[in-house]
C-alpha cells in the first residue's frame, strides 16, 4: 500500500491544498497526537542532554562507584526508563513528519517542486544545526544529523510499511555488525595486553602484534581515567567568557559532528523508517484500537524495562571497571540497546495516546501538544537557556551541581515551556524559530499572527 494512498491517511489528517502556492500546514490540519508525542519526546530529550550541558564527564566514575545515593538513583531511573528512547521517539516522528510534509504539498507547473521545498527545508535544518553547535555552543546538537539523514528519506516516501520495517531491520543489522567489530577489536587489545604483560613478567619478549595491542589497551584505559589537570582546565574554560568557551568547544563539536555522521547515521535512519511505517499504520495518528495501544504498552514496558535494567546495570559495570567488563561480558549489553529503545519508545507513545483518549489531564495534554507544535523553538530555547545557565558568559554553573541537582534545572525548563508554549500559540501561528524556518523554506515571510491563521 503506497503512502500517498487515501487509505493510508490518518483519520484526522486533511492535507492543505493551495492552488496558488504551497504553504505550511494550518493548525486545523495538524494531527494533535503527533504534536503531543513530539512535545513529550522534546521535554524528555532535555533529561538526556542536561549532563552534557553542565556535568563534568569524568565525574561519572565517582558517581557510579557506589550504587546508592540520590545521584546514582537519578542516573538509574533516567537510564532505565528514558535513556535513548526520547531521541528514538523524536527520530520516529521526524520520519513521520517527512511523509506528512510531502503529502501536504501541491505540485505547480510554474513553481518549485515538492522535492525542492523538501530539500530546501532540510538544508536550512543543517544550517540551524551548525548554528546550534557553534553559536549557541551546544555540542549535543541533533538538527545537523536530522537534516543530513532526512535527505536520504525522500525516495522512500511512498514505500510500503513492510518494506520500511525491512529497511529499519537492515539498519539495525548494520549497527549490530559495527558494534561487534568495535567490541571485538577492544577484546583483542585486552587479550594482547594480558598476553604481553604475562610474557614481560616472565622476562620474555612479546610479539610486535602483542606490543601494539598492549599499547592500544593502555591508551584506552588512560583516556578513561580522571585527569585532574585536564578537568581543571575544562572547568576554567567552560566558566570563561564566550570566546573562551567557543575555543574550547569548537574541536569537540567538530569531532562530534564527524563521529555522529559516520557512526550514528544508521541509528537515525532506523528510527525514521520505523516512524514512517507507524504513520502508515495509523499508530501516531490515534487511529488504532484502544486494545492495540494497551497491548503495545504492556509489551513495550513489560519486555523493554527488564532489558533496559540489564543494559543500565551493564553500563554501570562498564564505567566502574572496563577491564572486568571486557573479560566477562560479550556484546550482549550493547546489542540490546536499540531493542530496548524501540520497545520503550512505543510504550511511552501508547501510554500518551491512552491518556489522551481518557481525557484524564486535558490541560497537560494541551500543554504537551503546544510544546510539540513549537518543538523546533523549544529545542533551540533549551540550548539557549542551559548554555546561559551553565557557561561562564552566563551564570557559570558548569560543574557546580550534583548529578541529581541537574534535574531541578530540567523541571524548571519544563514548567517554563509548558506554560509559555500554549500562551504563545494563542496569539501566533508558529513558534519564532518555526516561523523563520518556514519563511526560509518557502522563501517568503509567513503570516505570524493567529488572526491570519486558516480556520
Amino acid at each position: 500500500m503506497e503512502t500517498n494512498s487515501i487509505d493510508t491517511l490518518p483519520a484526522d489528517y486533511m492535507p492543505v491544498v493551495n492552488l496558488q502556492a504551497p504553504q505550511p500546514v494550518a493548525k486545523a490540519n495538524r494531527i494533535q497526537t503527533i504534536d503531543l508525542i513530539r512535545g513529550f519526546a522534546l521535554l524528555g530529550i532535555l533529561m538526556m542532554n542536561i549532563p552534557g550541558f553542565g556535568f563534568l564527564g569524568s565525574n561519572f566514575i565517582p558517581l557510579l562507584s557506589k550504587t546508592e545515593g540520590p545521584d546514582f538513583y537519578t542516573f538509574a531511573i533516567v537510564g532505565v526508563a528514558f535513556e535513548g528512547t526520547m531521541r528514538g521517539l523524536f527520530s520516529m516522528l521526524f520520519g513521520a513528519g517527512m511523509v506528512l510534509f510531502t503529502m501536504s504539498k501541491q505540485e505547480l507547473e510554474d513553481g518549485p517542486t515538492v522535492a525542492e521545498y523538501y530539500y530546501r527545508r532540510l538544508l536550512w535544518l543543517v544550517l540551524f544545526g551548525v548554528f546550534n553547535a557553534y553559536i549557541l555552543m551546544w555540542s549535543g546538537d541533533i538538527l545537523f544529523f536530522y537534516g543530513l539523514c532526512g535527505m536520504l528519506l525522500y525516495p522512500f516516501r511512498k514505500t510500503k510499511a513492510a518494506w520500511l520495517i525491512g529497511l529499519a531491520v537492515l539498519c539495525l543489522g548494520i549497527n549490530t555488525i559495527r558494534t561487534e567489530i568495535w567490541y571485538s577489536g577492544l577484546r583483542e587489545n585486552r587479550a594482547g595486553y594480558l598476553e604481553a604483560t604475562k610474557l614481560e613478567k616472565a622476562h620474555k619478549k612479546p610479539t610486535e602484534k602483542q606490543k601494539e595491542a598492549k599499547a592500544a589497551w593502555e591508551k584506552f584505559e588512560k583516556n578513561r581515567k580522571p585527569d585532574p589537570k585536564k578537568d581543571e582546565k575544562e572547568l576554567k574554560e567552560m566558566r570563561g567568557n564566550y570566546g573562551t568557551v567557543f575555543a574550547h568547544l569548537v574541536p569537540r563539536n567538530s569531532e562530534s559532528e564527524t563521529y555522529g555522521t559516520y557512526f550514528g547515521t544508521w541509528d537515525w535512519l532506523m528510527m525514521m523508517f520505523i516512524g514512517m511505517a507507524l504513520l502508515q499504520w495509523g499508530f501516531f495518528s490515534n487511529k488504532l484500537s484502544t486494545t492495540t495501544y494497551a497491548l503495545t504498552l504492556l509489551i513495550g514496558y513489560g519486555v523493554g524495562l527488564p532489558i533496559s535494567w540489564f543494559y543500565v546495570y551493564s553500563q554501570v559495570g562498564w564505567i566502574q571497571n572496563p577491564s572486568l567488563f571486557v573479560d566477562t561480558y560479550r556484546t550482549i549489553p550493547f546489542q540490546v540497546y536499540d531493542l530496548r529503545r524501540i520497545l520503550l519508545a512505543l510504550g511511552h507513545a501508547s501510554l500518551l495516546i491512552l491518556i489522551y483518549r481518557s481525557a484524564l489531564v486535558p490541560w497537560l495534554m494541551r500543554a504537551l501538544t503546544a510544546v510539540g507544535q513549537m518543538a523546533f523553538t523549544n529545542y533551540l530555547s533549551q540550548s539557549i537557556i542551559c548554555t546561559l545557565f551553565f557557561h561562564g558568559y552566563g551564570l557559570g554553573y558548569y560543574g557546580k551541581l550534583s548529578y541529581y541537582q541537574l534535574y531541578y534545572v530540567v523541571v524548571a525548563v519544563w514548567i517554563f515551556q509548558l506554560i509559555i508554549s500554549p500562551i504563545w500559540l494563542t496569539y501566533f501561528r508558529f513558534g519564532p524559530f518555526e516561523w523563520v524556518w518556514r519563511s526560509l523554506t518557502y522563501w517568503k515571510a509567513q503570516p505570524m499572527r493567529r488572526a491570519l491563521d486558516v480556520a
